[in-house]
């Protein structure tokens, strides 16, 4: 390969791992305090920082203008949402903004005050929700260095032995609970790194630990819908008598038994459900609208064998693909043709999240829309682990702070810093220039493995970064082999390209060598660990990969840079060799 190419090589992988990395620097070093605090709350609260902040400012402007400040808010940062609203504004109207921007001139850009609260809110929502992408693309630290979530979450035993018609034996009770936690670690610890605490609590009780920083939604996202999704037949001519209805007496039905107190209106059998939509927080909203259904579920999520998340061809819109088992193709199969040209509504967790009318006969092929993509994604998701055999429910959330605390992990930085240092001058005295070579891969080796981790959302725990630890030693010692090599072929009187062309070429099968059996190693124990010793296994694992990039191929073109740009005659790499 040409050295030109390698070069290139080099420079998009750089590029790729900045761009993965680039979240975590974003986050970590150059997001305030204060707005990481608001960035990982949950979407509830989220909206309501932004509308109250909205309402704050109003309400501070109004009180400016009726005063008859004509005071220049451009340069106060408290008023920048509001002046690049206003901005906005006169652009659309398209009018001349005016040259101070006090606090008549910012009122007096938006047509009414509804339009402008909107528009400030929106900028404060975007702004909240663009730090909160941020934050999920970041690298997550562990429970052990950052804290995270903790839930006790209750099973419902009694909900399933009504569903299954008769009281439950203590069998059937371990059964269901154990299923449960099987299929709650199944969603929370897909790669291993995030290292998950899931342990019975109790008879009817479940604890779980999340690493990362507090965000309730994540505890939310894990046992959304318990399961619950199912496909209803729907009565629009009941549910239209029954919006009629509310329409003109909004306290008629109970909230929590979604009965009407008007007997008649809802036919005998048959049940009543809020319709939702998503609102700009990505919140579940209630449209207003209620849809009369089938007492009972044409089928069930329980028989959904796999789910896929992709995108209508012709509006772009995301949706769920589902595929059903034989016995439920069977089932829909029936209840499609005996309804075609009827309502069916898709229902998860007792909300109506969307209802169309059935074209034709589906069997084991379904297509859901009217999900956005994240919770197209967290559906999928969350069939595709199956469904919970036992209602759940939080009774406690919390967040846990980390074992080590702040001062630790800045010990932890420096340690990693000292390590550095110290291999640098251990490697400068013995290998003389050569060993600046190896210290600048071991730079670049951290900074791909940290990539990596990021990439595939891995949390950073004290398991892994000991995977990182042994990952450095280890390529140090390739670079070791390397060396060893080249100093070999100098002493046969090599000149310094030739030395260092045979040198790579004769380490190369023994770094491999050690290396692919690490990764072998690795790889066993990442499948057959868990928690930590998994963690640290496919940190161990990457970074063995990332080394091997780093020693054999970044290594030598430093070398040929030195030889072939800046006409280096002789190779620094030893005091004995000149």
């Amino acid at each position: 390969m040409s050295k030109l190419r390698r070069l290139m090589i080099v420079i998009v992988v750089l590029a790729v791992a900045f761009m993965f990395l680039f979240p975590s620097i974003q986050w970590y070093f150059l997001t305030p305090k204060e707005d990481q605090a608001i960035a990982v709350g949950s979407r509830e609260q989220i909206r309501e920082y932004s509308r109250r902040m909205t309402y704050l400012i109003i309400s501070d402007l109004k009180e400016k203008a009726a005063a008859g400040d004509t005071t220049d808010l451009s340069n106060q940062k408290d008023y920048k949402v509001a002046i690049d609203s206003a901005k906005k504004a006169y652009s659309l109207a398209k009018k001349p903004g005016p040259k101070t921007w006090d606090a008549v001139a910012i009122l007096s850009a938006f047509p009414s005050e509804r339009s402008m609260f909107d528009s400030i809110e929106s900028r404060y929502r975007e702004r909240v929700l663009k730090l909160k992408n941020v934050h999920s693309n970041a690298v997550q630290l562990g429970l052990d260095l950052a804290g995270g979530m903790s839930a006790v979450v209750q099973a419902d035993l009694k909900g399933l032995s009504e569903k299954l018609g008769h009281e439950l034996s203590q069998a059937e009770k371990e059964d269901a609970m154990k299923r449960a936690v099987e299929i709650l670690n199944s969603r929370i610890d897909k790669f291993g790194l995030t290292e998950p605490v899931i342990r019975r609590q109790g008879e009817d009780q479940i604890y779980i630990e999340i690493p990362g920083t507090p965000d309730p939604e994540r505890i939310n996202s894990i046992i959304m819908g318990k399961g619950n999704l199912a496909f209803y037949i729907a009565d629009l001519e009941a549910s239209a008598a029954v919006n009629s209805y509310l329409s003109t007496n909004p306290v008629g039905i109970d909230e929590e038994t979604m009965t009407l107190d008007k007997p008649g209106l809802v036919p005998e059998g048959k049940i009543v459900r809020k319709v939702y939509k998503k609102d700009s927080y990505g919140l579940d909203e209630f449209t207003g609208e209620y849809l009369v259904l089938e007492g009972k579920p044409g089928l069930d999520g329980s028989h959904i064998v796999s789910a896929t998340v992709s995108s209508d061809p012709i509006t772009g819109q995301p949706e769920t693909n589902f595929v059903l088992d034989k016995e439920g193709g069977d089932i829909f199969y029936a209840l499609t043709s005996a309804n075609v040209g009827k309502t069916m509504a898709v229902v998860l967790d007792d909300r109506v999240k969307s209802y169309a009318r059935i074209q034709e006969p589906i069997r084991e092929s379904v297509r859901i829309t009217g999900f956005s993509a994240e919770e197209a994604e967290a559906l999928a998701l969350l069939l595709r682990t199956a469904a919970l055999p036992i209602s759940l429910s939080v009774v406690s959330q919390q967040s846990v702070g980390a074992s080590l605390g702040e001062d630790a992990i800045s010990q932890g930085q420096t340690a990693i810093i000292v390590g550095i240092l110290s291999i640098f001058i251990f490697m400068f005295i013995y290998y003389k220039w050569a060993g600046i070579n190896a210290t600048l891969a071991q730079i670049l080796n951290l900074y791909l493995m940290l990539s990596v981790l990021t990439a595939f959302k891995l949390t950073l725990t004290l398991p892994s970064i000991a995977g990182f630890v042994l990952t450095t030693g280890m390529a140090v010692d390739a670079n070791v082999i390397i060396f060893e090599r080249i100093k070999e072929e100098l002493r046969a009187g090599k000149s310094r390209a030739a030395a260092i062309h045979a040198g790579f070429d004769k380490a190369f099968w023994a770094v491999m060598d050690s290396n692919i059996t690490t990764i072998i190693a690795a790889l066993f124990l990442a499948q057959l660990g868990t928690g930590p010793i998994q963690g640290f296994a496919v940190s161990l694992a990457i970074g063995n990969i990332t080394s091997l990039f780093t020693s054999l191929f970044v290594s030598r073109l430093i070398f040929d840079f030195e030889t072939d740009v800046l006409k280096l005659k002789t190779v620094s790499i030893s005091w004995r060799i000149r």
